[in-house]
């Protein structure tokens, strides 16, 4: 049974409280900046076990009746076709997809707004298609000088420019398929249009991490760091906060240098600045819901090795530079993280070297570590899979749950009909061969039943895993981590 550090439960509720009580301290109309992923939010699940990935959906379903969903999109990112690393999908379709699950939560989605809009034919084209589909539509414009030039900002030529969305409900949800689509000048285009009709509304903003009441150099924040080591965020105390109440807290780089620009633009629209420092814009709560420090300690550490080791892959791949690598190397340094908190590497790099080929090792719930090697018929993560579901269920090394006469019609079907070159089963065709074999094989299905305590697991592996069998791990809710060196010594790699 994994450990738990972080109370989900009291996460809801308190989380709610905070955000009702910053919409009545702006009168009504509160328009919240959501920044990372408002579900499948496996980052904070991972640092911090017990918080679900939907946690943030859930507690705005709780506010279901007073939220209303606008969701921001970069015209430019639709004319390039920005692709979700994630998910491997445009950050146009990413918005029809959002609109779909928001709606299947029960939740409003008001309306979308393309910022950045400059009359792009790829964007003109995505507005007609939500047009077609009946979705309300809204076109933000570049502004010269933002965001340094607040009085341009503020005035009619600038924020002024803007289309006015019109919302409905107290509480407005300004969320986006990926960074940089424009959810902040989003809501201050509201705040000066509401104030140019008489409105009275605020602006709040909720970011997970930081948290913001932990030290600067706690582990999750750490983590934090880990996972946007390509954005260059770095933590920071608030020197604001400490400045207007005598007390740390912790912010990021971005959130600190806009605050005078912001500050400045709401005394420009409000007269005044509601808040005295970036934290105070915050609504977060997850830092008051964690219940053992020391486990979220360790699983951000984790975290932090597993960030390490994608990042060097990614330097292999081609797709990074080395500069998020020695980032990562230094906040390692500030964790106190080697590869020797996991036990899966050590033992994986063990099982190479006595085999002379690839291998993988996985630490198991009650701290067992299993390990699997390449043969004939399995590659590594396939074997590993096998011996893990075997271990869980207690089946015996000497019993087969695929015999070999499944196995190697499969590898041959493979190589003489459909044009493969390995003959070695990947991990979806391991469990589709599993479940064939639990029809007679009662072995089999018990072992097919151990798959769900597979969640949440660390495994390590010392080549890089094809990309069928990274995506079904994860699909599993196995933590992977890869060392950066290809199987073979071919250049193309699929």
């Amino acid at each position: 049974m994994t450990a738990i550090g972080f109370d989900n439960q009291k996460y809801l509720a308190t989380q709610s409280e905070q955000i009702r009580r910053r919409i009545g301290q702006f009168g009504g109309k509160l328009y919240l900046e959501f920044g990372g992923k408002l579900f499948d939010d496996y980052h904070a699940s991972r640092v911090l076990p017990g918080f679900e990935p939907d946690s943030k959906v859930r507690m705005l379903q709780q506010l279901r009746d007073d939220v209303e969903i606008v969701i921001a999109i970069n015209a430019a990112d639709i004319e390039k076709n920005k692709v979700r690393g994630d998910l491997g999908i445009t950050y146009d379709d990413d918005v029809l997809r959002l609109i779909d699950i928001f709606r299947g939560l029960g939740l409003f989605v008001g309306s979308v707004v393309l910022t950045r809009y400059t009359g792009q034919a790829a964007a003109d084209a995505f507005l007609q298609r939500l047009t077609t589909l009946g979705i309300r539509c809204y076109r933000h414009y570049p502004i010269p000088g933002y965001p340094s030039d607040v009085p341009y900002i503020v005035s009619d030529e600038g924020l002024g420019k803007n289309d006015y969305i019109e919302t409905t409900h107290p509480l407005v949800v300004v969320t986006a398929p990926g960074p940089g689509s424009g959810k902040m000048a989003t809501c201050l285009s509201q705040l000066y249009h509401d104030y140019k009709r008489g409105i009275t509304s605020g602006y709040a903003k909720f970011e997970t991490f930081p948290i913001w009441n932990l030290p600067l150099k706690h582990p999750v924040n750490l983590a934090y760091e880990a996972a946007t080591a390509d954005l260059n965020d770095v933590n920071m105390i608030d020197p604001f906060h400490l400045e207007a109440y005598g007390k740390t807290a912790v912010n990021y780089n971005r959130d600190v240098e806009i605050f005078p620009v912001l500050s400045a633009i709401f005394e420009k629209i409000q007269g005044r600045c509601p808040y005295k420092s970036p934290t105070d814009m915050g609504v977060n709560m997850a830092g008051n819901c964690i219940v053992d420090d020391t486990v979220c300690c360790a699983a951000s550490r984790q975290e932090i090795l597993r960030r390490y080791y994608t990042a060097c892959v990614e330097l292999l791949q081609g797709k990074a530079t080395d500069e998020p690598v020695r980032k990562l190397k230094l906040v390692m340094n500030q964790a106190d993280v080697t590869p020797a908190i996991c036990p899966a590497v050590e033992a994986a790099n063990e099982k190479a070297a006595a085999t002379g080929a690839p291998a993988g090792a996985m630490v198991l719930p009650d701290g067992h570590v299993v390990t699997g090697r390449t043969s004939d018929t399995l590659g590594a993560a396939s074997a590993l899979l096998l011996n893990a579901l075997k271990s869980l269920g207690g089946i015996g090394d000497q019993f087969e749950l695929i015999s070999q006469q499944v196995l190697e019609p499969v590898c041959r079907l493979k190589t003489q009909y459909l044009g493969h070159k390995n003959p070695r089963l990947h991990t979806d065709e391991v469990l589709m061969a599993l479940t064939i074999s639990a029809l007679t094989n009662p072995l089999a299905e018990h072992a097919q039943q151990q798959l769900p305590k597979l969640k949440g697991c660390d495994a390590h592996f010392t080549v890089v895993l094809s990309e069928v069998d990274a995506k079904l791990l994860k699909r599993l809710g196995i933590n992977v981590s890869c060392e950066p060196k290809y199987e073979t010594k071919k250049l193309y790699h699929k």
